[in-house]
């Protein structure tokens, strides 16, 4: 009946209509055919929530009240948590507010594979692990769509660096693209059901992804069958004839001239001209009408389409809730956290007058105090409101406790006109920021005048410091360094945080370092540190979540998504080169990214893959292996073959989360393989002394690799090592199963 309906309304189109139909009418907006009852596709950013609106012919914002929204965690605050219940509920939220804006289509998840920690855009996406993205972007992207919102998976495909990224040739082997880089998103199409997916801005193996037959055509329609829309990243598409003739189907971008773009009038001209088939056109609008039918646009269901909401305090409390799980605890010596209540118990009363002197905590950072919203690039959201650390620590504590802020470094410059309008510029090539060339006079007087300035509120954070009781530091970075269209040029961290950090440790040992960023920073320090707390931008509700956590009012338990390396020299781009590089990348290192690399190098990093502590204690017990009768390499892949189940007892005092991890490992195999991958994990909350039983249950398929002479993934027979664990670095128990 849907297919039967779509080829009427094809039937009824002109070539003129449909040409409207496959490209941008204003900004976010595709073109109409109001006389025939079909309406524009209505788009908006982002990941983090629905952005602000804009007239549709300039970016500069409407201004008015009525787009303030819910800002949600990033992707990879929603990975830290581990927890696919949080990831639907995420999706939920953020589909209602879609809906609720008036929008069809939320241009997110982002789910590119983290394969290096100086991408610009990784606060974005969720892991350097294919696993761990694709059982967190199935729950999320079926959230969203629930509202009759269409979620448009990006960026498609193997899109690492922001350097170059429109012309940028990555040079992909065909196992890495196939075991690393594509499962996120065959798992989007065939176990989310995604109603749109939107294109790289980058080239792959030569050619760009707007227009890659390999990637669009054979890959995503023949093989994965898949028959929703896919949308350009904005100012992706370079050509008329050869994306055409590919299988794109909207073109969106960010200049003005919507009637020139290339699906606009010189498609109308290379029809006519016999250079495009209108067959080929056709197929784009059968696509996007088939979305229009999802959405109950259009079709017999119109008049049934949700509403939608967005601001409600149903979300703010689920924004909250995955706040609070995405807080990842990385050290913890002695003890020193939670700061307990009895810590910031008033002195003894005065004699006299029965005053207690307060307890003093000095937080100390500027990202106690900054709001990071409405930074980041096309991720930015107009917040109805955020809740900074500061705030989020005054509103948990009240009036007992004597809190003082003092900021510590100086983050220099403000926003021009055109930074705040990058989207214009942002089809210009773009390079990373590191250059080579010689200081001059007016930028080292300028450097000078930052630098007396630092040392003007490091001195200041220091008094302080040596005031208080407790002294809490939350650095980090910001969106300057988290950003899209930009790569950072090293991991460590900006505006001379680490002298700061090591001065505060050396004048109180105890101090809490907090570190707010989308990406790992290198910690000089950690060693001397022995209290850190990591927190990814995790939404309007993050100073709150982390305000609960020092406090022992939460118990941490996220886990990281990504490794953290000591160096950026370990990383295996700080290595060989290949990262943040104009025209050309090579990804040499293959299927072997994150944890698998460093397994592989005998490289220690400073927090392994899956790495999160907790204010209690875990154990686990009885680990038991069943296997499926004749359990075999050959068959059906996604055929469940063998199940683990293990007892985990909370043997602490405070009610918490474990995540129970199971990586597998080939012990012998015709190709050369990781050490282990992750294949399995579950997130299970107990109180003090409750066991749960817990299962986990592993296809076939999780112990495949792609062969590249037969085009797919098979199966060896063998030994397989299944190591279970709270980590990648911290396993508990290994048991050697065999494949027939």
């Amino acid at each position: 009946m849907q297919e039967k309906l779509i080829e009427q309304i094809l039937e009824t189109l002109t070539l003129e209509e449909k040409s409207a139909m496959l490209h941008g009418a204003t900004f976010f907006r595709s073109g109409a055919v109001e006389g025939k009852g079909i309406p524009a596709v209505e788009t908006s950013d982002g990941p983090m929530g629905v952005r602000n609106e804009f007239p549709g012919d300039s970016w500069f914002p409407v201004g008015l009240s009525d787009d303030f929204v819910s800002y949600l965690p990033s992707n990879s605050a929603l990975a830290a948590t581990w927890n696919t219940e949080r990831a639907y509920e995420a999706g939920q939220v953020l589909g209602e507010e879609t809906r609720g804006r008036g929008k069809d289509v939320i241009l997110a998840p982002g789910i590119n594979v983290k394969r290096d920690p100086l991408c610009g855009r990784n606060f974005e996406y969720m892991s350097e692990d294919p696993f761990l993205i694709q059982e967190l972007t199935v729950p999320l992207i079926k959230g969203i769509q629930e509202a009759d919102v269409a979620a448009c998976v990006k960026h498609f495909a193997a899109n690492s660096q922001e350097t170059d990224r429109l012309w940028v040739d990555t040079v992909v082997d065909e196992r890495a693209l196939r075991e690393i880089y594509l499962p996120g998103f065959e798992a989007a199409v065939h176990r989310g059901g995604t109603y749109s997916l939107m294109n790289a801005y980058n080239k792959l193996n030569g050619e760009h992804c707007s227009e890659s037959k390999a990637l669009l055509n054979r890959i995503l329609r023949e093989e994965w069958g898949y028959d929703g829309t896919v949308i350009s990243d904005w100012g992706s598409v370079h050509t008329t004839v050869q994306a055409a003739e590919s299988a794109l189907d909207m073109e969106m971008s960010v200049t003005t001239n919507f009637d020139e773009y290339f699906f606009a009038k010189p498609l109308i001209e290379a029809v006519k001209a016999g250079e495009v088939s209108e067959e080929a056109v056709d197929e784009k609008v059968r696509n996007i009408l088939r979305m229009m039918l999802r959405l109950k646009m259009i079709g017999p269901k119109a008049g049934e389409r949700k509403q939608g909401a967005y601001n409600t305090p149903e979300h703010r409390e689920a924004i909250k809730a995955t706040a609070r799980e995405s807080v990842v605890l990385l050290k913890n010596e002695d003890g020193l956290l939670p700061i307990s209540p009895e810590r910031l118990e008033p002195g003894d009363p005065d004699a006299l007058t029965g005053y207690r002197k307060k307890k003093r905590i000095a937080v100390i950072g500027r990202n106690a105090e900054h709001m990071h919203s409405g930074g980041g690039g096309s991720a930015e959201i107009k917040a109805l409101y955020e809740i900074s650390p500061l705030l989020g620590l005054k509103m948990v504590l009240g009036g007992n406790v004597d809190i003082r802020y003092a900021p510590g470094y100086f983050i220099p410059g403000k926003k021009s006109v055109n930074e705040a309008n990058w989207q214009e510029t942002s089809l210009e090539r773009q390079v990373n920021r590191r250059t080579d060339r010689e200081e001059t006079e007016e930028e080292a007087r300028q450097r000078q005048e930052i630098e007396k300035h630092r040392e003007i509120l490091r001195e200041e954070a220091l008094a302080l410091a040596e005031t208080a009781d407790e002294v809490i530091f939350v650095g980090g970075l910001n969106h300057d360094y988290d950003v899209e269209g930009w790569d950072r040029d090293s991991m460590v961290l900006p505006y001379a945080q680490d002298i700061l950090i090591e001065e505060l440790l050396k004048i109180n040992p105890h101090t809490i370092v907090v570190m707010v960023a989308g990406s790992p920073v290198e910690m000089p320090w950690k060693d001397m540190a022995k209290a850190i707390v990591w927190n990814y931008y995790a939404g309007m509700e993050s100073g709150t979540a982390l305000a609960e956590v020092l406090l022992g009012r939460v118990c941490p338990c996220g886990k990281l998504p990504e490794t953290f390396p000591a160096l950026y020299s370990d990383t295996v781009t700080g290595r060989n080169g290949e990262f943040g590089k104009p025209e050309k990348v090579v990804y040499e290192e293959g299927i072997f990214v994150g944890y698998r690399y460093y397994e592989k190098e005998g490289v220690r990093p400073a927090f392994a893959f899956g790495h999160g502590l907790s204010y209690t204690t875990f154990s686990y017990d009885n680990l038991r292996v069943e296997t499926a009768r004749g359990c075999s390499a050959q068959g059906d892949l996604q055929e469940r073959i063998i199940k683990l189940s293990l007892d985990v007892t909370n043997t602490g005092s405070m009610a918490g989360a474990e995540i129970v991890q199971c990586y597998v490992g080939d012990v012998s195999c015709s190709v050369e393989r990781p050490a282990k991958e992750l294949k399995a994990f579950t997130k299970v909350f107990l109180e003090p002394g409750e066991t749960k039983t817990i299962d986990l249950e592993l296809s076939r398929g999780a112990f495949a690799f792609y062969d590249t002479e037969r085009h797919g993934f098979v199966a060896e027979p063998g030994e397989f090592v299944l190591s279970v664990g709270g980590a990648s670095d911290r396993i508990w128990k290994q048991e050697t199963v065999t494949l027939a």
